[in-house]
């Protein structure tokens, strides 16, 4: 199953509600735990990313706070919150699919997870989509239209 495309699905969803266009999903032993995408705007709440969505889902839905084994799908390079939030959730693995150059914090302009005040370890696998990278342009292109 290419979880990476149910991210971009879930992408998809926010770009249809105005929202900057990132989708994340959750995987525990090859099964979607959680799905989410970006609520910001709509929820009119900062902490409404899809990464921090997704997390309180899957951890609703095994019952507790740690996601050891669990693998996360992003379209987007997660920022500074979601990516300390993805540590103290403790998951395993985390798929991305395209840089974030403005806020990245798993490479792009800092990596968080190099430093050890996590007690955890996250793998990070960049899994480039050039349809993640599309969308976000396609978005962001539009907003600039309307400036």
């Amino acid at each position: 199953m290419d979880y990476m495309k149910i991210a971009l699905d879930e992408a998809r969803k926010a770009l249809n509600k105005g929202e900057v266009p990132v989708g994340a999903v959750i995987v525990k032993e090859g099964n979607i735990i959680a799905a989410a995408h970006n609520l910001k705007e709509t929820n009119k709440n900062a902490m409404a990313h899809a990464e921090m969505i997704a997390i309180d889902m899957a951890s609703k839905v095994i019952g507790d706070w740690r996601l050891n084994g669990c693998e996360m799908y992003v379209t987007l390079e997660p920022c500074a919150m979601c990516t300390s939030a993805i540590a103290h959730a403790r998951i395993s693995k985390l798929y991305i699919g395209s840089f974030n150059r403005d806020m990245g914090a798993c490479g792009s302009i800092l990596n968080l997870l190099d430093y050890k005040m996590f007690n955890a370890e996250v793998q990070i696998n960049w899994n480039y989509d050039e349809e993640c990278s599309k969308i976000l342009a396609e978005f962001f292109n539009s907003k600039r239209k309307i400036k």
